[in-house]
């Protein structure tokens, strides 16, 4: 880990993972004179290439070793001028979660309890508990008591993160590596290798065929709902879903109701996005996951007007928040990876249950979204370090080998003339 001189500038401690969220907390708290430091696994995160970025700390990678990134994060809280830390992963917030009393001797800490993100955390606690509120989930059962396998299901962890605390089966905490199968109506899968390779007895579901997706974002003061945020997902970066390439933000009370409902049952403390289906035949918002941190999205919700790291920095350090902010509805915004990611989806991978899209169409589609609601998650005008870095790692990951230098000046090109377009 790396050594500085101590400061007597506030500072703030925020994972820089491959997502643009942490991107947004980095310029978020930044431009507020709130020194950052950005921790990562990585060599070269899209965050460290922010001009908001103060420092760069090498941490080990929790998903290899989460005790001694466990043990990171603490000593980072230790110091001096830090005053909270951002969790992006169930990881971070699991970490942070079990050691919250200890860490609040030296920061704020606006994370759940360890047993109110258990609930969040396995997803039969947390559906248990969506059923007994009134909030809609679609039919759900630990895979080796589900017995219909004449409708289409999927199949998913229980846990997002194998903790020793949740289940008699984990002898050490790690994360949970698997991703959902979408198994047809005339298959059945095999268990055995199912538990086998999620490492215990994963979930079966009803698979709800629709195409909209939706979340519910909110920060919560012990249980008091302080912030809240919706929005619409319209493409993801895989064809059947997944995390948000291009959303617009919407203001629907049932969303809002369903997901109070949920986050108010589990007293709920920090931020949380809420996932949801809309049932297509009902018209309700079946619950799919709660994520107990801070979302891929993030840089789209601050743009639309809810600047959640800057309250989330408030709460920690005990600046009362009075009313919620208001934001704007029926504005978009892309991740322009997330965008290519979803091109690169329709070409390379297969869902069973799930139309693929044309190419072609899909193709023209993205370049009129992007054309016509022009808020990015990386690109910003004042910081391109971010964007240009993400267009390498992103050009190396599909290649499956390191970008060139040339590429890497063609997408710093793209980005100048994106914003020139922009002006």
């Amino acid at each position: 880990m790396g050594s500085r001189q101590p400061t007597s500038e506030p500072e703030v401690v925020v994972p820089a993972i491959d997502t643009a969220s942490s991107t947004a907390a980095l310029r978020s708290l930044g431009r507020r004179d709130v020194r950052t430091v950005a921790v990562s696994e990585r060599a070269n995160p899209p965050g460290y290439h922010s001009k908001y970025c103060d420092e760069a700390v090498t941490v080990p990678d929790p998903a290899r070793d989460l005790r001694a990134y466990e043990e990171t994060l603490i000593e980072l809280a230790r110091r001096r001028d830090v005053r909270t830390i951002l969790p992006f992963r169930e990881s971070d917030v699991y970490v942070l979660a079990r050691n919250r009393q200890t860490l609040a001797a030296h920061v704020g800490t606006p994370w759940p309890s360890l047993d109110a993100l258990r609930t969040a955390q396995d997803r039969v606690r947390l559906f248990d508990t969506a059923r007994e509120v009134g909030v809609a989930t679609p039919a759900t059962k630990p895979l080796d008591e589900w017995d219909d396998w004449d409708r289409d299901i999927i199949v998913k962890p229980r846990y997002t993160v194998h903790a020793a605390e949740y289940a008699d089966r984990f002898d050490a905490s790690h994360t949970q590596w698997s991703s959902t199968r979408y198994v047809a109506s005339d298959e059945t899968p095999d268990p055995e290798r199912l538990v086998a390779e999620m490492g215990h007895v994963p979930l079966a579901q009803e698979y709800v065929p629709a195409a909209d997706e939706y979340g519910f974002f909110a920060l919560y003061d012990e249980g008091e709902a302080v912030a809240t945020f919706q929005h619409r997902q319209r493409r993801g970066w895989k064809y059947c879903g997944g995390p948000s390439a291009y959303r617009e933000s919407v203001s629907i009370p049932e969303l809002e109701s369903s997901g109070r409902r949920l986050l108010d049952a589990l007293d709920w403390h920090g931020v949380a996005m809420v996932e949801f289906l809309r049932n297509p035949e009902t018209g309700a918002f079946e619950l799919m996951e709660v994520n107990p941190r801070f979302w891929s999205s993030l840089p789209f919700t601050v743009q639309a007007g809810v600047d959640f790291p800057w309250l989330y920095w408030r709460q920690a350090t005990g600046d009362p928040i009075a009313r919620p902010p208001d934001y704007d509805v029926g504005v978009a915004g892309h991740l322009l990876r997330g965008e290519l990611l979803h091109l690169h989806s329709i070409v390379a991978d297969d869902y069973p249950l799930v139309e693929r899209p044309s190419l072609g169409r899909t193709t023209v589609e993205v370049l009129a979204s992007v054309a016509g609601d022009r808020r990015f998650d990386y690109l910003a005008a004042d910081d391109l370090g971010p964007f240009v870095r993400d267009v390498r790692n992103t050009l190396g990951h599909l290649r499956g080998e390191r970008a060139t230098a040339s590429e890497q000046r063609s997408g710093l090109r793209a980005a100048l003339q994106t914003l020139l377009t922009r002006r």
